[in-house]
This record gives C-alpha cells, sequence and structure tokens, in this order.
C-alpha cells in the first residue's frame, strides 16, 4: 500500500523536484505488526537530513500513523518513507512556497537467507569512487546514482555486496550497507563527513557500544587496514548485521563480536 500526503495513490507530479533534481530524503524501515523497529534512530536521521537540506520534516506521530495504515495485515513488512520539496517551477532555486511531497509505502517482506547471518558473506572492492561532498556527506538523499553505478559492476550471485572508496582511496561503504571492523578490540567504522550514507543501524550500533563502554572509532581506512582486522561486518536496517568471510582473498572464519551484536540487534526494538 502507498500513500502520498496521506492518501491513497502511486502517481506524483512530473513537475515533483524529487524527480527532477532527486531533491529529496528517504528511509526504509522494517515493520513487525506496523511497528517500525529502530525507529528512533530512523526519524533521527530522517529529520537531521531534512533539516540539512531545508526541507520541512513530518510530525513523527503522523509517519507513524501513516505507517500502521500501509503495513495492516503484514506480519512483517518493508516500509520506505520518502519526503521531497515538492512541486516547484523549472529551474534549480529552492521555491519558497514550495509544499513537500510525502510518500509512505509498505510491501511484504522478502527477507534474506539466514545463511547470511550465519556463514557470512563475499564482498568485492568496486572500481567507482565516491565523490566528496561535505555538505551532502551522511544524507540519504534521493540521488543515488553512485551507488547504482556501482551496483552494476558485477552480477555473480556469490558476491553479496560491494565496498565503495573515496576520491583518496579511503573505504568509505557498501553500495546498500554501512561497514565496521574490529582491530585490537575496538570497533572501527568510516568517518562520514566527506561522503557516504549514514545509516539508522549505524547510529544505533555506535550508541549502542559507546553506552556498554565498548571502545568506537570513526576511522579513514585504506584496504590494507580491513585486510588486516579481526573481524569485518555489515549493516543495514533490512539485512541487520552480517558478517563478511571473504574479501580480496582473504578470509574470515570466526565472528565473535559480530555475533555479539547481532544478538544485540535481535534485542532491539
Amino acid at each position: 500500500m502507498m500513500l502520498i500526503n496521506g492518501l491513497p495513490a502511486d502517481t506524483v507530479s512530473a513537475a515533483d523536484r524529487g524527480l527532477a533534481y532527486g531533491d529529496g530524503v528517504f528511509r526504509t524501515i522494517e515493520l513487525v505488526a506496523g511497528r517500525p523497529r529502530l525507529w528512533r534512530w530512523h526519524y533521527a536521521r530522517l529529520r537531521d537530513d531534512c533539516r540539512r537540506l531545508r526541507l520541512l520534516c513530518p510530525d513523527e506521530s503522523l509517519l507513524l500513523g501513516e505507517l500502521a495504515v500501509c503495513s495492516v495485515n503484514l506480519e512483517r513488512a518493508v516500509a520506505k518513507v520518502v519526503i521531497t520539496r515538492g512541486v516547484g517551477k523549472r529551474g534549480y532555486a529552492m521555491p519558497g512556497d514550495a509544499m513537500p511531497t510525502r510518500i509512505v509505502s509498505a510491501a511484504a517482506w522478502g527477507g534474506y537467507p539466514g545463511t547470511l547471518a550465519e556463514h557470512g558473506v563475499t564482498v568485492r572492492v568496486c572500481e567507482l569512487r565516491l565523490s566528496r561532498q561535505p555538505l551532502l556527506a551522511g544524507i540519504k538523499h534521493l540521488n543515488r546514482l553512485e551507488n547504482v553505478l556501482a551496483r552494476s559492476e558485477w552480477d555473480d550471485p556469490a558476491i553479496f555486496e560491494g565496498l565503495l572508496l573515496d576520491e583518496d582511496g579511503r573505504v568509505t561503504e557498501g553500495t546498500m550497507s554501512n561497514l565496521f571492523y574490529v582491530r585490537d578490540g575496538v570497533l572501527c567504522t568510516p568517518k562520514l563527513d566527506f561522503c557516504g550514507v549514514s545509516g539508522a543501524l549505524r547510529a544505533w550500533l555506535m550508541a549502542a557500544a559507546s553506552e556498554a563502554g565498548c571502545p568506537v572509532s570513526e576511522t579513514r581506512p585504506e584496504l590494507t587496514e580491513l585486510l588486516d582486522a579481526d573481524e569485518l561486518f555489515l549493516g543495514n536496517s533490512l539485512l541487520g548485521v552480517v558478517p563478511v568471510a571473504e574479501l580480496a582473498q582473504r578470509r574470515w572464519s570466526a565472528f565473535p563480536v559480530t555475533r555479539h551484536w547481532q544478538r544485540r540487534r535481535l534485542d532491539e526494538n
């Protein structure tokens, strides 16, 4: 089911700036019995992304109500919230009178095979390099062409994800996931102040680790640092926490830290 500005519909105006310029933001959310998991973190990220793009963020209770409506009769669902600047005149200038377009939708959960979380996945390094733009870094905005192009680099079903490096060759993220690695007992994740997407699961995990007294470090790793790591794992709101078993001929078979965060993720609403 899909609601556009609160009404059942599945089309937007051809003059919508989200379509014309990618002028908007989105979140993808797991719903269980109509309740969004990691909602605190999703809404915080949505609110911050809207603030940075000077978009009006919808009221939290409004979104929760629409998510419940869209997922009625679905025990488990994948939801998407899209906020665009709305319909505007031709040209890049932000219209002062534009009314945001709010799209909330949900579909039955497709899921990921349990073997991914159990045995780990194979990851490659993408050829595409992420461009640096600090004003957009971390934002889950609607222009995801870099990710689309990077994901088109392979069609081998044995490869689950591709890692994206920035212009300086520093590892930043996966095409659809955030990256974590463990070295000498420290949980590390790439810093996202130049490029990349700051996901809700990343925000939750970093906060949970800090609250538990686990050392957390935001870094700018080169590929060699990952290959020397004790563990690597990927995370996003739908995937959860999944260990990396192979990257560039390096293989891992033990994932004690990853297992800990898999258990914590299952307990987190």
